[in-house]
């Protein structure tokens, strides 16, 4: 079945030096979105096996921190009040780093003094020096699992609208650019065999 693209062209030398141009850019544009894509998978699968591995140390940091908070409430009573002493963290910061024109999160907050305490030592002991320590741990590692998972739904839709674009370009436009091609040789290579049956017929004619 002959291309729509194809039908309408016009069998010209100029029309077939345009449209192998043409086709030799869709190529080399589906090459660089094919590479762009691998980039990307290559980067996000890194970032998944770390979110994998953050996931399982986040989990266990959780929960010592919340048994460690457990334990302080039942040696020093309800620890809501002290919890007021604990000051703001506002040290988290956002910037971006770019990979194939995707930009991707970095999250960056301080590692907290776990030395320095906010609260009396007079009327706390271990158990809640504890639970702080702890949950200043599972606060590091919240920042920095927000942060993968944040990059990796970013790289999922990259590659997802990269892969699109090479479908398109695979799929669509590099067949109608090949059928065009073709089409206009074969319609350029005719009028040459006409033309020179044409001269044949012609020289004939003359001999005679």
């Amino acid at each position: 079945m002959v291309n729509t693209m194809a039908v309408q062209a016009v069998p010209t030398k100029g029309n077939l030096m345009n449209t192998k141009k043409s086709l030799a850019l869709a190529k080399m544009g589906y090459e660089l979105m094919d590479k762009k894509r691998n980039i990307l998978i290559r980067e996000m699968m890194m970032l998944i096996d770390k979110a994998n591995e953050i996931q399982g140390k986040i989990d266990d940091a959780y929960s010592e921190a919340y048994f460690a908070l457990q334990t302080a409430n039942i040696i020093h009573g309800y620890c809501s009040d002290i919890s007021k002493t604990i000051p703001v963290d506002d040290s988290l910061t956002l910037e971006y780093r770019s990979v194939m024109g995707v930009e991707i999160p970095m999250v960056h907050i301080d590692e907290p003094d776990k030395s320095k305490l906010h609260f009396g030592l007079n009327t706390t002991g271990t158990a809640l020096d504890n639970a702080f320590v702890k949950f200043t741990e599972v606060k590091v590692m919240t920042a920095e699992l927000a942060e993968i998972e944040n990059s990796v739904y970013r790289l999922a839709d990259a590659i997802k609208k990269t892969q699109k674009r090479a479908n398109a370009l695979k799929n669509i436009m590099i067949p109608k650019f090949e059928e065009t091609v073709k089409f206009i040789t074969d319609a350029l290579d005719e009028k040459d065999r006409e033309e020179f049956s044409r001269m044949k017929v012609i020289k004939r004619q003359k001999e005679k």
